[in-house]
């Protein structure tokens, strides 16, 4: 009986080091999304700025 609670209890420690592992799986998954979709926004950001200079130099140059 002492056998069989000793696996168990390596069986239950082998399925919560696998939920851990999976869990820090996921939050670095989520983690990198996180930061792509920052750099995507920082991108388009960053587009709309250099149009919207463009079109000022645009307007400035047709008022001289």
């Amino acid at each position: 009986m002492k056998l069989f609670r000793i696996r168990s209890n390596e069986m239950n420690t082998m399925h919560e080091d696998l939920a851990r592992a999976q869990m820090a799986a996921r939050l670095g998954e989520a983690q990198q999304m996180r930061r792509g979709h920052q750099l995507a926004r920082a991108r388009r950001l960053s587009r709309k700025a250099e149009q919207a200079a463009q079109l000022a130099r645009l307007a400035l140059a047709r008022a001289l």
